[in-house]
């Protein structure tokens, strides 16, 4: 007769009916007990859910829902749960009497590592919905965390992995870790991205040199959108056409990048941008220049300060009465950046209190290039495009003006004009 049936823990709750059967009919006696173990383990799955949603509801009854949302949509209450069916069936398999005691052995511990993926399971889902309400939650410049969370994770399965492989070798794991260790070069191959892109992502957060909205531009990896993710290897950019560009993290590190929250922080948005002037069509102001051109309102101040000061000069300097050579006078170009920089200091949408430049730029085959440095006082794309449209709209159509034309390369229609001039010399 086999030792288990005489010194089974069955007495303890059959009573001396069912040792008995237990030791005539084994078999049948198995059956019973594993369907009964089956019903407790799935009456206790069931209660542990209850127990667990019931728990979580009464916690949070005073906050927001978001966090119950978030537990139930990673699963966690139904991964926790298994923990407790599988504890009930391999507290009873010792009461299986047609069970060999090897196979008893060996199936407590395969449960025992499910056991053990089960709780790493439901915490990695803790740490996903702990992610996700942040994420819903996140306040403007939160710096990511899901790198960070994605690493925990990691570290959390390997931990579970090293804890089942000693529950199924009786092994205890702490000396497994120290085998690992030394098998720490093959581990630091295999993982060599991850790592990188984890000290990479360390890196990127504490600095905050990226963050999720983000505009920025690396060439490298044709790159020029918004960021929508930062994980912990890839960093996810939506381009201004609307496709994805994956970036892997590490790439951060040895590449170069431009991030325009600067631009939009500042609340102003940079013109950079020339009119190049046909040099030819520059010139000195005659008087009737002048006084054509004092009906604008932009400029009587700008005439009125120029007469001063040079019928101020012309008397320091009496060689200036004898000749118009040795005189000081306006010119067109000088004049029309007078009026640009003054119809920029009226403009509404250019902000006076950031650099604000008109300047001339250096000769050059294209003519003289008129440039202007200018911050509009909005950052949104279409209104910074539009702002940029109608300032040079407005400079393009009033130069001839100023007697001034910009330069453009020759084209049929100039050739054109100028074959029957040729045909009549």
């Amino acid at each position: 007769m086999d030792e288990r049936l005489t010194n089974s823990p069955l007495p303890d709750f059959l009573g001396s009916t069912a040792q008995a059967l237990a030791i005539t009919q084994p078999l049948l006696t198995t059956l019973v007990v594993a369907a009964t173990l089956a019903v407790a383990a799935y009456l206790g799955y069931m209660l542990a859910r209850r127990l667990l949603i019931g728990i979580l509801q009464r916690v949070t009854v005073r906050s927001d829902d978001q966090w119950v949302d978030a537990l139930r949509g990673q699963r966690v209450f139904y991964r926790l749960s298994h923990f407790v069916p599988l504890l009930i069936v391999r507290a009873g398999l010792p009461y299986l009497p047609a069970l060999p005691v090897s196979i008893t052995l060996l199936l407590q511990r395969v449960i025992t590592v499910w056991m053990v993926i089960a709780v790493a399971r439901a915490l990695a889902s803790a740490l996903a919905a702990y992610g996700e309400v942040r994420t819903r939650s996140a306040r403007p410049g939160q710096r990511p965390i899901k790198g960070y969370l994605q690493m925990a994770t990691l570290i959390l399965y390997l931990l579970a992995a090293v804890v089942a492989l000693g529950v199924l070798l009786d092994r205890d794991p702490l000396l497994l870790l120290t085998g690992i260790g030394a098998a720490s070069a093959v581990l630091l191959l295999i993982f060599q991205n991850t790592i990188l892109s984890l000290v990479a992502g360390i890196q990127l957060t504490n600095n905050d040199l990226i963050r999720v909205g983000d505009w920025i531009e690396m060439p490298d990896m044709n790159a020029d959108g918004d960021v929508t993710e930062i994980a912990l290897n890839t960093v996810t950019v939506q381009n201004w056409d609307k496709t994805f560009t994956i970036i892997p993290t590490h790439s951060f590190l040895g590449k170069s990048f431009k991030n325009w929250r600067g631009m939009q922080a500042s609340g102003g948005r940079r013109i950079k941008r020339s009119l190049d002037l046909d040099v030819s069509t520059i010139r000195f102001l005659a008087e009737q220049d002048i006084e054509r051109l004092s009906k604008f309102a932009l400029l009587r101040p700008y005439f009125e300060e120029k007469r001063a000061e040079i019928s101020a000069w012309t008397q320091e300097h009496p060689d200036a009465q004898d000749d118009a050579v040795n005189s000081r006078r306006l010119t067109n170009v000088g004049t029309f950046r007078a009026y640009v920089t003054r119809y920029l200091r009226s403009h509404p949408r250019i902000a006076q209190d950031m650099t604000f430049l008109v300047r001339q730029l250096q000769p050059g085959p294209s003519g003289l290039p008129l440039e202007l440095y200018v911050f509009v006082n909005d950052v949104r794309w279409a209104v910074y495009e539009g702002v940029q449209a109608d300032v040079f709209d407005h400079l393009i159509a009033i130069l001839p003006e100023f007697d001034l034309r910009l330069f453009q390369a020759p084209t049929g229609s100039d050739i054109g004009r100028l074959a029957p001039a040729q045909q009549s010399d």
